[in-house]
């Protein structure tokens, strides 16, 4: 029984070091005193001072930040609203409207996306991008909050509407409160999603409206720089800070109740 455990953290362990130590090598050489990132020289912090002057690479993480917060907060209320629609209506047309952009290889989105836009002359921006973010974004919160809603007991808003409740009453005080934790994590998985992504952004951005994304891949193309290690960093940083304040406002999706 002792040898079966040892296995088991073995192997659990090694999963993990294969996952996080990409990661952990990045954070080091961000801080590496060398331009290649071929072997360790010294220590320095001037990555990092070289990226707060970096404008171009500033203005792309303002936009990747000011996309993510409106595509987050819309995909949320609709796709919140889809979920509850999915699990009250139970029509066969609904899942496959709201499913249907995730499941989509994102190549095919981009391109759709990048189509439809040039069709209604629609000038290709941070407005377009805002867009098809949203339009992938909305599934993922649907998705969440349905399993979220499925789970709930029915009879709670039932014997709330025979003591008088109105139905908004209800839903504010009943319904709302036990599906937070799916529509947070919802949210948390738009926002994620929203800005690291890169093939549908790529089709979908006009020129001046780069995003995080775009930037580093212009950046890599030459080679990877210690700068794209700090703002990796940075951005892995916002990541946890994110998952970290969620965790502490509403501990229940971290325990899957």
């Amino acid at each position: 029984m002792q040898k079966k455990n040892v296995l088991l953290w073995v192997s659990a362990g090694l999963v993990y070091l294969f996952l996080y130590l990409p990661l952990v090598i990045v954070v080091v050489f961000s801080f590496n005193d060398s331009r290649l990132n071929a072997e360790w020289v010294g220590f320095t912090w001037k990555w990092y001072g070289k990226l707060f002057h970096n404008r171009e690479m500033l203005g792309a993480a303002m936009n990747s930040l000011i996309i993510a917060t409106v595509s987050t907060g819309t995909a949320t209320i609709l796709g919140t609203l889809a979920g509850m629609a999915m699990n009250q209506y139970r029509l066969r047309l609904l899942p496959l409207l709201v499913l249907s952009p995730i499941a989509m290889p994102d190549i095919l989105m981009g391109v759709s996306l990048l189509l439809f836009f040039i069709m209604v002359n629609m000038t290709l921006g941070l407005l377009s991008i805002m867009l098809a973010h949203i339009t992938f974004c909305i599934g993922f919160v649907a998705l969440a909050v349905q399993a979220r809603m499925s789970s709930m007991d029915p009879a709670l808003v039932e014997a709330a509407r025979d003591l008088g409740a109105s139905p908004w009453r209800c839903f504010r005080e009943i319904t709302l409160p036990l599906l937070l934790p799916g529509i947070l994590a919802g949210a948390l998985m738009a926002f994620t999603l929203s800005i690291d992504d890169f093939v549908i952004t790529f089709f979908t951005a006009g020129v001046g409206s780069s995003t995080l994304p775009l930037q580093i891949y212009s950046m890599v193309k030459i080679a990877v720089t210690p700068e794209v290690n700090a703002v990796s960093t940075l951005l892995m940083l916002l990541t946890l800070v994110v998952i970290t304040g969620a965790s502490r406002l509403y501990p229940a999706i971290f325990r899957g109740e």
